[in-house]
């Protein structure tokens, strides 16, 4: 694993979840994978205090499970997880991108144009955590730009779980292929052009589309586990 750098906002404990949330995120934590206080401490060169302040953080992003006696260790979704996951961003994404076109079109469509920008030479240098970004850049914008707050914290609840799911699962795929990137391409045209219905139909589908590879990844790392 690369050396755990911090950058510079906030508190101690704050700066250690970011960069916590970043290895989890972009995969130098594999999902499942045990997460030692007293690796991560040394690590960064802190007590063990600010390190479990942090975890305790994670826990609450949902990327970080801490079983008392036993140890914290990166989230592991279940099937029924990732449906409901689905199930959530089905329901919110096409209505924060209405709410975006409605309040800041111009401002959404340069976010989700700069995230397409990015997806293209990840595709070509296959760069599974560069697109996982872009990926996770575009389907932000729309709740980023949608000028509801409550419905851009509910996004938040879950962001880190997809984006580390992405990076994880579906980018290594993504990267082999351009239908990821074209199904971005054709929800930016959909959105700049106000077509809602069909966006909504085509993000479902989008989305439908990482829920089965993420439940196949489940099965694959489950026969392996046995």
């Amino acid at each position: 694993m690369r050396s755990l750098k911090l950058d510079t906002p906030k508190s101690l404990s704050q700066r250690v979840m970011q960069r916590l949330r970043q290895a989890i995120i972009e995969g130098e934590f594999a999902l499942g994978a045990a997460i030692s206080e007293e690796m991560v401490a040394n690590s960064f060169g802190v007590s063990r205090t600010p390190v479990r302040e942090a975890m305790g953080q994670l826990q609450a992003q949902g990327l970080v499970v801490i079983r008392p006696q036993v140890g914290s260790f990166v989230f592991t979704p279940s099937a029924d997880d990732i449906t409901a996951l689905c199930t959530f961003r089905v329901t919110l994404e096409p209505r924060a991108a209405e709410l975006a076109f409605r309040h800041d079109r111009d401002g959404a469509l340069a976010t989700m144009s700069e995230a397409i920008a990015a997806m293209e030479p990840a595709v070509e240098a296959r760069d599974n955590i560069a697109y996982g970004r872009a990926d996770a850049a575009f389907h932000e914008a729309l709740f980023a730009h949608c000028g509801n707050h409550y419905l851009a914290e509910s996004y938040q609840l879950v962001a880190g779980r997809v984006a580390a799911l992405r990076t994880n699962l579906t980018s290594p795929i993504d990267v082999r292929t351009r239908s990821s990137f074209d199904e971005h391409r054709k929800l930016l045209d959909l959105f700049a052009r106000g077509e809602f219905a069909a966006f909504e139909a085509s993000m479902t589908k989008h989305i439908t589309n990482s829920a089965v590879v993420y439940a196949k990844a489940l099965k694959v790392d489950a026969l392996k586990a046995e």
